[in-house]
């Protein structure tokens, strides 16, 4: 399965459909430390950092799935939501690239202001805008803590097919199952210098953490979040006010902070995953993405109707013959 991905940031979702057995022929950014931290991780990968919007794609073999993570800030409530009036409204680049490369199927992220009302008619011309390029599509609303992952993080999966994919496709099922605690996902990173307070910590948060807030260069820091994120870290023994360079010492006392290394396992990535750049830089990497057991969750659906429809096809053949 090939899959070609932009606006591609940190890694989550390119991680999560690798694990669902895609191999990406191209990945682009246009943030200089995403592609140093994608190039880091998997330098087999072809990164290119540049700008979407006038991205010409390379010749290459007609990819299974093209997947990205569009700026969120024209349907962020934290934002002015101004949809397709706002400059970073990308999804007319997604068509005129997916137009381009004709994928067999489609996956878009986006967060849940996407869903609101206001953008009814957004939603609409967009659906109509896919079926002109042969596509049928619609939208599902998850969140991270119902596949695993120790957040309560909801996102929005846009997915879109061929009509021969579309029939075979489902989105996937949440997890019956609780997603682990903060106190238990992080009590082994917290104790590594020893902290002699751990045990208190770790009963102390056993929660689901809030949502992390990665920002954007133009607002937002190393910190958690707003007032009421930072209340609700409060509440699971996180001091949310910043990021901290190390673990606890032994003796420390209080409300510790996270390592972009923690807030990193909070977002569903594994440890040998590595953020490049800066303290401030590798936090927004990770505060940005998408959780990675989620778009595994997704891939393996997308990947499944995909092979689904070509057993029909080659069915097909064979009665044919």
């Amino acid at each position: 399965m090939i899959s070609v991905e932009f606006c591609a940031g940190a890694g989550g979702q390119a991680l999560g459909l690798e694990l669902a057995g895609f191999k990406h022929a191209l990945l682009v950014d246009n943030d200089p430390d995403c592609c140093r931290t994608l190039r880091h991780n998997r330098p087999e990968w072809d990164v290119r950092c540049e700008d979407m919007s006038v991205f010409d794609p390379p010749s290459i073999q007609r990819p299974d799935l093209f997947a990205a993570g569009l700026p969120c800030p024209p349907f962020s409530v934290a934002g002015k939501q101004l949809g397709k009036l706002d400059e970073r409204d990308l999804f007319p680049a997604a068509l005129r690239l997916i137009a381009k490369l004709q994928p067999k199927a489609i996956l878009i992220e986006n967060v849940r202001g996407f869903m609101s009302k206001s953008f009814a008619g957004y939603r609409s011309e967009l659906k109509r805008k896919f079926s002109k390029l042969g596509y049928e599509m619609d939208w599902c609303l998850f969140n991270a803590q119902n596949f695993g992952v120790p957040q309560s993080r909801t996102r929005v999966a846009i997915v879109a097919a061929k009509p021969n994919v579309w029939r075979h496709f489902r989105f996937p099922v949440p997890q019956e199952t609780t997603a682990p605690f903060v106190g238990d996902v992080l009590s082994d990173l917290m104790a590594k210098n020893g902290w002699l307070e751990i045990e208190t910590w770790r009963t102390r948060a056993q929660g689901i953490a809030p949502t992390v807030v990665g920002g954007s260069k133009k607002h937002g820091g190393p910190d958690l979040g707003p007032t009421r994120a930072r209340e609700a870290w409060r509440k699971l023994g996180v001091n949310g006010g910043s990021i901290a360079e190390d673990a606890p010492e032994k003796g420390f006392s209080g409300d510790p902070r996270l390592t972009v290394e923690m807030v990193a396992r909070i977002q569903g990535f594994p440890d040998d995953w590595k953020f490049t750049g800066r303290k401030t830089a590798a936090y927004r990497q990770v505060g940005n993405a998408f959780p990675p057991p989620v778009a595994k969750a997704l891939g393996l659906s997308i990947r499944e109707a995909i092979e689904r429809s070509e057993e029909v096809s080659s069915d097909y053949t064979v009665a044919a013959e």
